[in-house]
């Protein structure tokens, strides 16, 4: 019996590809693990009405960890207009499979690290080594939303002074998207980032928010950081609102160590940070539960180029390194992440974004011989 179970999820579109490149570099380490393959993503929506089967659920329910490629997303009404013709009319809604798999498998905490590595011509800078550290499962994404407004949600909402301006509104001219946040999911994702700050020798935790306008919800994400930071003094507190920080990190990002936030801003400061690395093709992210995990590459499923091998396939390798270093296999995610430094650093394989011409699988096997002469 192998030592662990992996659920296998490509998804769409490039998906596959970076996953055959993830594929090789496992072989090339030998892991002792089953990959278990799981349906997810735009066909399965188009077919069943469904992008994450329940058949694939028990997957993950039945394994130790997930590695996921990438999917399609798109609007609602674009979505329903794909549906095959049987499932038109019959009331299925599109939802992101990702957003979906992290509210049901309770996967709270979102580390995206972003570091630059030497010869990346499209770094910003090349002394920037920080990780963001999202909220996964609360926020603007908890998918409480209105369109139209019940009647009683709006009566609800009325005992609010400042509603007052909506009376009269017609309902169907509403929209509301809530954006929840619990005390202890602040605690949560706020002790995640110092803990790891702890561990890596990191001097600053940044919290990310915009306490004065989002006042409550923003507010108790900053109060509970200041509480938590009272237990870490050898760590810095530093506080910013979301707009100053994307400033400051265009203009100065190697100053910051961990970077901490809510839902959406988490998401929007994570994808700056991985432009300042290279782009998308270097971004990697583990979503991290109590009990379970599941690491993808950020970038989404880019169709046109799906079965091209054309993509940088570096940010689902980084993907396999966190992997690695959630299931304890410390040696092999270090020689993984010195295999990915020294092709990116000798410049001779890469892919079309780098000014290159290789293709994916090339890169990855690229990076697979290099993790042989460090085993």
């Amino acid at each position: 019996m192998s030592k662990y179970k992996i659920a296998w999820l490509p998804g769409d579109g490039v998906g596959n590809d970076v996953m055959d490149c993830a594929k090789i570099i496992l072989d090339t380490i030998g892991l002792d693990a089953e990959y278990i393959h799981g349906d997810v993503g735009w066909e399965f929506w188009k077919k069943e009405g469904n992008p994450l089967p329940d058949r694939t659920i028990k997957i993950l329910k039945e394994t130790d960890c997930c590695l996921f490629g990438a999917i399609t997303s798109k609007p609602k009404d674009e979505a329903a207009k794909e549906l095959a013709p049987e499932l038109q009319d019959k009331g299925y809604v599109y939802s992101s499979p990702i957003v979906g798999l992290r509210q049901l498998l309770n996967l709270h905490t979102n580390m995206r690290p972003c570091k630059a590595f030497e010869g990346n011509p499209l770094n910003y800078r090349d002394d920037i080594d920080l990780i963001v550290f999202r909220e996964n499962t609360q926020g603007l994404y908890a998918g409480v939303e209105f369109h139209p407004v019940p009647k009683e949600v709006f009566n609800a909402l009325m005992v609010h002074p400042k509603m007052k301006k909506f009376d009269g509104v017609p309902l169907d001219d509403l929209a509301i998207s809530t954006r929840i946040f619990t005390r202890k999911g602040c605690q949560s994702i706020i002790r995640q980032a110092f803990e790891y700050a702890k561990k890596h020798n990191r001097k600053t935790v940044t919290v990310i928010e915009k306490p004065n306008v989002i006042r409550e919800t923003s507010g108790l994400m900053i109060r509970e950081a200041r509480k938590i930071a009272e237990e870490y003094p050898g760590i810095e507190l530093w506080e910013t609102n979301v707009d100053a920080m994307c400033m400051w990190l265009v203009k100065n990002p190697q100053k910051y160590d961990v970077l901490l936030s809510s839902n959406m801003f988490g998401d929007i400061i994570s994808d700056l940070s991985a432009q300042l690395v290279g782009g998308l093709g270097f971004a990697a992210s583990g979503n991290i539960g109590d009990n379970y995990a599941l690491f993808e590459p950020t970038h989404g499923s880019a169709p046109k180029y799906a079965g091209m091998y054309k993509v940088n396939p570096m940010a689902m390798l980084l993907s396999v390194k966190l992997m690695l270093d959630w299931l304890g296999e410390k040696k092999h995610a270090s020689n993984l992440d010195k295999a990915i430094a020294q092709v990116i650093k000798e410049g001779l394989v890469k892919t079309y974004d780098l000014g290159g011409n290789n293709t994916t699988l090339e890169v990855a096997e690229g990076v697979a011989k290099k993790f042989d002469t460090l085993s």
